[in-house]
Formats: structure tokens, C-alpha cells, sequence
């Protein structure tokens, strides 16, 4: 089934006789698998409203990503939270959609300074489970009020509606970038020295670290952006600051930086090998011990070692090797086996569960959306 507009799209899950399989553009095939009729989202595309001035774009929920952010770069604009492209990753197909990296909260490594996806979510329109029709938020910035359902609704993972519009607040792109390099770190020197730059004034975009880069030697990335004298000006500062780490290298080639961060944001390192991949949330201080502690394949540290990727051998649990840290772990890639066994998301105290299946029975009183899908 794929809707051409939001009236189909409400008739269709009004008229649903059992479970519905969500889908975007399919580049995401995480969380337990669904079994139900596919509801696919592509049919409704289409760019509604672009004010560059008011720095607002609103768009149909099927929106292939790229499309907007084409639409946004010949504006000198861009989506400021840098969202991930899983396909690489997940080696799955299909294009990513706006509505799926909505409903996912796809964010990047820009998000320690700009914010998460749903930060810059204005408003949304979506069909809940019972085939009504909801809004929240607005068009523009001047009209967000009442109940905020546009953070419910990201990262819900279609489980409370299918969304149908999304709007968003757009920003200019930098006039220009550089990143700190340093070479040779241990993890916990290099948690230390992005926090070093997180901490200090100089506006840090992106701060990363693997214990295995591209050319196989640890590195760790630390990236400013912004008009061209301050940034000369905040690379130069940021290199006596760190000085103490070590020899520090800056690269301000805009093609360089562009591949490097992409490397980050889609976990280019993991993406053809065997295993399966962990997102893992810590506080930064804890990313090196819970590192140590995975005895992984593979790392890589993002969000100045907040956010944590992990490659390890497949069907194993990761969770009870972080026992005593807080955080969570989500299981980005493996098996459908394993993911029927081992559970995707975070598993939620007892209260918690019981409100996030209240919100659910009220959204989709039916449990036909995407039945399962988060446990």
C-alpha cells in the first residue's frame, strides 16, 4: 500500500483490518521485525513551503532526503543536526525519507552544538492508529504552541502515527571549516581532549575519536566552523589548547573535512564488516571504561565520546558488560534471529513502560502500527 496523499493515508489505517508495516524509504530496518501488511510512506513527496528568509522549510513525510537538501543548498542552507545515511551501514536500499529520519531522530556528529533532529522540528501532521488525522506545532517558528507531540513524535518510530508533513527550521551553511587532528591518542586521553575543546569557547562542531581511522592509526577529530578569519582564529587557539596531547595538525580542505566527517556520521568503518553493530549512550567521563569493557571489534566515539559505536561478534548481548554505568544501548545491526532474541532498544523500569504503553494505547488503541517494533 502506498498512499498518494494524507486522506488516503487516514483511510487506509481507518480501514486496516490488522498489524501495518511502516516504511519510509526502507534504508532502516532496525528494531524487532514487523510482521504486517507493508505501508509504504513514498507516495506522499513533495516540498509544500521553502522560506529561505524565515528559514522554514515544511515537507510531505515521503520526501526523499535528498531532495531537500538539494532544494536547501542552492539556498546556501542546510539541515543543521547532519543526519545519517544507514545504507552504507545496514547494507540495505531504497531512499532515506524525511518522515523516517523524523520518526528515527536521525541525528549526526553535529548534534553536541546544534541539537537533535527533533530540536528543529517546528511541527508536524501524521494519522494516528485509529485513521484520525492530528497536527501540532506549525509552519513557522511564531506558532509552535500547545502540547508538544512533535518530540513524541520523533523517535517514535511510527509506533504512535504515520506522519504525512514535517516542518522544519533550517540555518545558513558555514562560510568555511577546519579540523584539529591528533594522532595516537589512548581512548581515555582522547575523551579528555575532546571535552578539553567541548569546554572551551571556540564553538566545536564535531568531536570524535577511533582507536583505528582511516590510514589505521588512532585519531581524534575535532572540528570548528564558521566565516573564514574566525575560524583561522579558533584553530590556532584550539591548537595551544590542546597542545598537550601532542603534535596537532590542522586540515582546512572543504572535500577532506566533507569525506572525513561522512566517514564519522555513517559509520563508514563498520559498513562491510561481519558482526553486529551497538549505538551505545554514555556519559562521556564513562566512553572509555565502557569501551575497554565491550572488548569489541571495533570503535568509534562521537559527540565527544557520548555517543559510542560498537562492532562485536554477532548474537551477543552487550548490555551486561555496562552493568553499574547509566546510559543505554540500542542494536543497530544485526540478524532478524537476533533481534527477536535480544532486545533492539534499551529495555525501560518498569514505570517508564507503563507510560510509554499508555501513550501507545492512546495514539493506537488498535496496536496496529508497527506492532512490536520497540518491544
Amino acid at each position: 500500500m502506498k498512499p498518494q496523499t494524507e486522506a488516503d493515508l487516514a483511510e487506509i489505517i481507518a480501514g486496516a483490518s490488522g498489524p501495518l508495516q511502516v516504511q519510509g524509504g526502507g534504508t532502516r530496518p532496525i528494531g524487532v521485525p514487523v510482521e504486517g501488511a507493508l505501508l509504504q510512506t513514498g507516495g506522499l513527496s513533495g516540498i509544500d513551503l521553502y522560506e529561505p528568509g524565515a528559514l522554514t522549510i515544511v515537507v510531505k513525510a515521503g520526501t526523499p532526503l535528498a531532495e531537500v537538501e538539494k532544494v536547501l543548498e542552492a539556498e546556501g542552507q542546510r539541515l543543521p543536526f547532519e543526519p545519517m545515511d544507514h545504507r552504507g551501514l545496514l547494507g540495505s536500499t531504497g531512499e532515506p525519507t524525511v518522515g523516517g529520519m523524523a520518526a528515527a531522530n536521525v541525528s549526526g556528529p553535529r548534534r553536541i552544538q546544534a541539537g537533535a533532529c527533533r530540536d528543529f522540528m517546528l511541527g508536524v501532521r501524521f494519522v494516528d492508529g485509529m485513521g484520525r488525522v492530528l497536527k501540532n506545532g506549525g509552519r513557522v517558528m511564531k506558532n509552535v504552541t500547545g502540547y508538544d507531540l512533535v518530540k513524541l513524535m520523533a523517535g517514535s518510530h511510527g509506533t504512535l502515527g504515520v506522519m504525512s508533513e514535517v516542518s522544519f527550521k533550517v540555518l545558513p551553511k558555514p562560510e568555511t571549516g577546519a579540523v584539529i587532528l591528533i594522532e595516537g591518542l589512548d581512548d581515555g586521553r582522547a575523551v579528555a581532549a575532546m571535552s578539553a575543546a567541548l569546554g572551551s569557547p571556540f564553538d566545536v562542531t564535531g568531536a570524535a575519536h577511533t582507536p583505528k581511522g582511516i590510514d589505521g592509526a588512532p585519531v581524534t577529530m575535532i572540528r570548528i566552523e564558521g566565516f573564514e578569519k574566525s575560524v583561522a582564529y579558533r584553530a590556532e587557539r584550539m591548537k595551544a589548547l590542546l597542545a598537550e596531547f601532542g603534535e596537532i595538525e590542522v586540515e582546512t580542505q572543504a572535500e577532506r573535512i566533507a569525506a572525513g566527517w561522512k566517514w564519522v556520521r555513517d559509520v563508514e568503518a563498520f559498513a562491510d564488516q561481519p558482526g553486529d553493530v551497538w549505538r551505545i549512550s554514555v556519559k562521556p567521563s564513562d566512553a572509555p571504561a565502557v569501551g575497554a569493557a565491550l572488548q569489541a571489534r571495533g570503535l568509534l566515539y562521537d559527540w565527544g565520546g557520548g555517543l559510542i559505536w560498537a562492532l562485536v561478534e554477532a548474537g551477543r548481548d552487550i548490555r551486561p558488560a555496562m552493568a553499574g554505568v547509566g546510559g543505554h544501548a540500542t542494536l543497530v545491526r544485526a540478524s532478524d534471529e537476533t533481534r527477536r532474541t535480544v532486545p533492539v532498544f534499551q529495555p525501560e523500569p518498569g514505570p517508564v513502560a507503563a507510560l510509554s504503553q499508555g501513550v501507545r494505547a492512546k495514539f493506537d488503541p488498535r496496536g496496529i502500527l508497527n506492532p512490536g517494533l520497540m518491544g
